[in-house]
Order: C-alpha cells, then structure tokens, then sequence
C-alpha cells in the first residue's frame, strides 16, 4: 500500500459522508468516542450556538461540546487571541517561560487568594483528567502516600486510571481494575431520589450527619481516635455534579461536610472542570457555597474549547517547589502558549463587564421556561438549575421512575433536524446523564440571546410533545 498516495487521494477530494462512514467502521476506534447512537451525526460547521450539518440545518446546541464551549463557537475574540498567539508563540517547550503562562498562573492565583483567603500557586496540564492525576499526586504527596479517598456517589472525574479510581459508576474501571487510588463513595444529597418527606436542606443535613458517623469510633473504619489520624487524604468533590445529572445540593451541605473535613485533617478537592468558568454565574460553582477548597481543578471552557489547557490551584504549603518541586509531574504541552494565551483572553473577556450576573439572569429566564414544561408535560419529573447548568429529568406517566428509553429516542428525535419554528427547520443537540441516563443535562452557549432562549424551550416542547403522541 502506498499511504503517501492514498493521503494525498483523501486530501484531494471530500469524500461523500456515506465514504466516510465507511472509513470509520474500518479504521477508527469507538474507545475514544460515546456512540450513543449506531450512526452519528457529521457536522460541518458552528457559530455562536448552533452547529451545522452539510445541508446547513441549524442546530441548536444545548450541549456545548460537554461545557467546554462556554463562549459560544467561533467566538471572534477569543479566535483572534489565538490567531495573535500562532503567528506570534505557538509552540515552546515547558523547560522555559512565557508571558501568558506566568500571567495566567498570577491571575487565577490572585483571585484565588482574595475569595478562598490562602495564597497558592497554580499547576498547567492539558486535559481535565490528567489534572486530576497531577492532583492525586499532589494530595499523596502532602498527606505522606495516602491513597485512600472519599468521592461522592454520582460523581465524575474521569477515565484515566487514577481518576477512574474516584468516579463511582464502576462501568469505567470493571475491565482495568484499580490502580493506586482507592475511594470510598459517599451519598450526594439527590434531593428528587432522596427520601420523602424531607425539605432540600433537611436531607443535605442528612447527608452531613451520615458522614459525620464514620467518625465516631474507631470501628467505623476511617478514624484512629487515639492517635487523631484517618487513613483517607481528601475528599474528592463535584459541587454540583456534571455526568451524575446537574444535580444541585443545598447551599447548606458544603459548610457542614468541610467542618468535618477540617477537624479531621482531611483535605477538599474541588473539581470544576465542567462547572467551572461561569457555567453557574461564578468563575467557580465552590463559590456559591461558601468553602475554601484545598485544591482546585479546572479545565475545559477555560479555552473555549480551542486548545486544551487544565490546571490545579492549590495552596502553597502544599505546592511550593520545596514540597513539590520541579518534575514532580510533566506533560509535553502542559502551560502550552496557544492554551494559556486563549485561557488568558477568557479571563480578561469575562472581568470586562459583570458577566456573572448576565449568566444567572438568562439561567432564571431558562429555569422558568423548563418549569412551565414541566406543568405541561407528565414526563417531566424535574428541573433544576444554577446559573446556566440546568437540568431536565425524563420519567415515565408516575412522573418519577426513570425512563432513559424515551430520553434516547428523544435525543435520536432531535438529531433529525425536522423540527419547524417560525417557518425555520431546526435541529437540537442535547446532553444525557444522571444515575439513571434519563436527564437531560443543559450546558447552553453562556452568551445565548433571550431570542435564543425562548427557540430552545420551544424545540424541547417540541420534542416533549412527540414523546408523548409515541
């Protein structure tokens, strides 16, 4: 075979989308991919909002690429930042300096500082996972090799090994096992599948209290009164759960679990990878209830999605060079300039005007919007939402039990592109999580119009309604 030949052949023509299919079942590995259905959707182009196919149907997309695109698709100013950076430093290697590196660690450190009162340093990698990793690393490190964790159930940190090890759906390690880390699951206050007859914030107690037990005695297994030291080194959190269904706890809940933290020598772990960079009205979800983390982990819509940039921040007496010094962790294109200079470019958008408030005045505007459909439709068993992660929880006629069946075909429903507005075709991109996979999860464009806004509620009414004509 000659591959020069055959490449140049691929390049010369775009070939048909029936060819293309073919080439994949051939040469593509599904490993690195969700085929959530047997013939995924092509698309050939985006902006703002929408995505579209290659007979530029627009669809409208409250996904966002997983909330990595916070900003909206081909965002001109964050695209001229990286334009800027390539003809400029687009590429040095991680022995020296650059600007926007120094600049960007100075600026979530400095933000840090003033709203969690430690001063700290932050850490460069390339994706949400592999920061994750570099925060294990960190904790064992600091807490003398400990490898036991506490996570929630529900929670998502990703698929490398070690983070696999802290995400509690079993379905990502069963093949590999465990490797090194090792956690305890803790129940999340899930107030809709919590028990009944408790108020939102009587059940966040709840969960407080029930952790609280395990360190009453010895015998619970966590805790050694006589010498004060739990074999756990940190608890691993989502503050609001992202693949576990947006699910919003009591604004009461972090207060009392970190208290506990603390008076055990416990550290807190703060995963913002998905909830973070203003997807709840706040650069970061943990700001909303009112703890200091130890550590924070971020990623995704920090770039917009444009080049893959992730991090930790975590506080100097466990991060400075004399603790973890130079090499500790390492990764070819970790603080790269086309990431930290897209990353700095969003920061220095986002302080421009009060951004926060703008997020949870459309999130408000949404929110009402699913409440009025779930009055209308019986399927709808709950909605929620914090700023722009709001969530929709597809049950069957008691209005309860999950029906992830109908959420599938609904999601198939949306990717046909068949749905009249106004006159206009549409599409519509959806997400779907939760324990059961019945929720939908909502991740809409931060800067969607109202115009917008009022088009998504009106396609899932759509789509709603068919559901229930099935």
């Amino acid at each position: 075979m000659n591959v020069r030949s055959n490449i140049a052949e691929l390049l010369a023509i775009e070939p048909p989308e029936e060819e293309l299919r073919r080439l994949e079942a051939i040469y593509c590995s599904h490993g690195d991919t969700v085929h959530y259905t047997e013939h995924p959707k092509f698309f050939s182009g985006c902006d703002g909002s929408f995505l579209f196919d290659s007979s530029e149907t627009p669809f409208l997309d409250l996904q966002m690429w997983y909330s990595a695109v916070n900003f909206g698709y081909r965002n001109e100013r964050l695209n001229r930042a990286a334009h800027r950076q390539l003809d400029r430093l687009p590429q040095v290697a991680s022995q020296y300096l650059h600007r926007e590196k120094v600049e960007m660690a100075a600026l979530i450190a400095r933000d840090a500082e003033a709203k969690f009162g430690h001063k700290g340093r932050v850490h460069f990698n390339v994706g949400g996972s592999q920061a994750i990793e570099d925060s294990l690393k960190l904790v064992r490190n600091y807490t003398g090799g400990k490898s036991l964790m506490f996570a929630f159930e529900g929670g998502y940190h990703g698929r490398t090994l070690g983070a696999t090890s802290i995400t509690s759906s079993y379905r990502y390690r069963r093949r590999y096992g465990h490797f090194g880390e090792r956690a305890q699951f803790i129940e999340f206050p899930y107030h809709f599948r919590g028990p009944k007859g408790m108020s939102k914030e009587e059940y966040g107690e709840y969960c407080v209290q029930k952790f609280a037990r395990l360190f009453e005695s010895e015998y619970n297994g966590v805790w050694d009164p006589k010498a004060g030291k739990s074999e756990y080194a940190a608890f691993y959190i989502e503050p609001i759960q992202g693949t576990g269904g947006y699910v919003i706890p009591p604004m009461n809940f972090f207060t009392g679990l970190k208290k506990i933290l603390d008076d055990h020598g416990i550290l807190l772990v703060v995963d913002e990878i998905q909830m973070g960079v203003y997807r709840t009205g706040k650069l970061w979800s943990i700001e909303h209830f009112g703890v200091s983390p130890d550590v924070l982990v971020f990623g995704k819509a920090i770039t917009n999605g444009l080049n893959p940039l992730s991090g930790i921040w975590a506080r100097e007496e466990m991060i400075n060079p004399t603790i973890f010094p130079p090499g500790s962790t390492h990764s070819t294109f970790a603080s790269n300039p086309m990431g930290t200079a897209v990353a700095l470019e969003t920061l220095n958008m986002v302080s421009e005007t009060d951004f926060g408030a703008a997020v949870m005045e459309k999130g408000a505007r949404f929110l009402d919007g699913l409440k009025e459909l779930q009055k209308r439709h019986f399927i709808v068993g709950d909605v929620d939402g914090l700023g722009l992660a709001l969530r929709m929880e597809i049950c069957k006629q008691d209005g309860f039990t999950p029906d992830k069946a109908t959420l599938d075909w609904m999601s198939d429903e949306g990717m046909k592109g068949d749905m009249l507005v106004d006159g206009k075709t549409y599409g519509l991109v959806l997400d779907v999580g939760g324990y059961h996979k019945n929720v939908i999860t909502l991740a809409p464009n931060l800067m969607i119009s109202h115009a917008e806004i009022d088009l998504a509620l009106r396609l899932l009414d759509e789509l709603l309604a068919r559901a229930g004509r099935r």
